[in-house]
């Protein structure tokens, strides 16, 4: 009998599925309708990509202005005496300097092979850095303290 009451919804469910026939063909007919307005879309979005350049106009426009370098970084630091065996004994902007020590480090091969960061100081960087290693983050605050 319990198989009999299951049976039952499943028929009732049945005549569902015409009435969703029936509800779909309808929808059959709103394609139609769809096919008309299809080529207002298409109008359309030959006028959107228009716009869209103009926008890319204006934000190129905005980046054009030129960037002024901050005056703490281009202000002439005048070394000392053991920084200025590496980078020369004139006075030079603090980014000058970090990449005349980068120069030296690259000439004279003082990274170290595995650990790219680790720099292996030589006799003059020693005075410098301090230390026989110093990582190249906190090279710029080691040399920071050898300018004036």
């Amino acid at each position: 009998m319990a198989t009999a009451k299951k049976a039952a919804p499943a028929k009732k469910a049945a005549p569902a599925k015409p009435a969703a026939k029936k509800a779909a063909a309808p929808a059959k007919k709103a394609p139609a309708a769809k096919k008309a307005a299809a080529p207002a879309k298409k109008a359309a979005a030959p006028a959107k990509k228009a716009a869209a350049p103009a926008k890319k106009a204006t934000a190129a426009k905005k980046p054009a202005a030129k960037r002024t370098p901050n005056a703490a970084f281009m202000k002439a630091l005048t070394p000392s005496a053991a920084l200025a065996a590496i980078v020369g004994d004139k006075a030079l902007p603090r980014t000058e300097i970090t990449k005349k020590v980068w120069e030296y480090i690259k000439k004279n091969k003082l990274q170290d092979a595995v650990q790219k960061r680790v720099i292996v100081a030589d006799a003059k960087l020693k005075e410098v850095f301090g230390k026989a290693k110093a990582d190249m983050f906190e090279m710029t605050k080691l040399i920071s303290s050898h300018l004036k």
